[in-house]
């Protein structure tokens, strides 16, 4: 339950895309705090591990920035090894007594593979080729999936124009985007 004294910021909508062996994140630039717009600029991707892995987050801020900062750290723990590292987090995540009462949903990638973790303990890779996450994540989904099966697209288009019809759905969804693309590993 939300506290009226200290309602919850809230950061919205995060999508991957993969199309012709390129995997691009996009993310809208809301934050929310209860029903009120307070930054319509963030930035919730990042690049980690000296450019080669793409991370955004969804969910409150604070909570996503930490865990960008535990996925760097195990990175570095596991030579860069994204599933590894994502698979070592999602169990930390779910075990440990602080980190499980962080509210947030990370998406990442090496270029090569798409993960969306969980403080459930879930690493998911997409059974297709879009993941989404945030409170606009199913609409920007759905855009996406039709942007694929039925364009020519590219990409970054495709994440692009996902998130500017989730915004048009979406009261927590901005059409402020940010895009990230990590170059597939050689």
């Amino acid at each position: 339950m939300q506290s009226q004294r200290f309602p919850t910021i809230r950061s919205t909508t995060v999508v991957g895309v993969r199309r012709k062996g390129r995997i691009v994140l996009a993310a809208d630039g809301q934050v929310s705090i209860g029903d009120t717009i307070v930054k319509g600029s963030a930035r919730k991707l990042r690049s980690l591990s000296d450019g080669r892995i793409a991370a955004g987050f969804a969910g409150s801020a604070a909570d996503g920035i930490a865990l960008f900062e535990k996925l760097e750290a195990k990175l570095k723990e596991f030579s860069q090894n994204l599933t590894r590292a994502a698979v070592e987090l999602a169990k930390d995540w779910r075990m440990d007594k602080v980190l499980r009462r962080l509210e947030a949903l990370l998406l990442v990638s090496d270029g090569k593979n798409l993960y969306l973790i969980s403080g459930t303990g879930d690493v998911l890779e997409p059974d297709g080729d879009v993941v989404a996450i945030g409170s606009g994540g199913s609409y920007a989904t759905a855009a996406a999936r039709a942007l694929l099966a039925h364009t020519e697209l590219d990409a970054r288009t495709i994440a692009e124009e996902a998130l500017h019809i989730a915004a048009s759905i979406c009261i927590y969804t901005n059409d402020e985007i940010t895009t990230l693309e990590i170059p597939p590993p050689q």
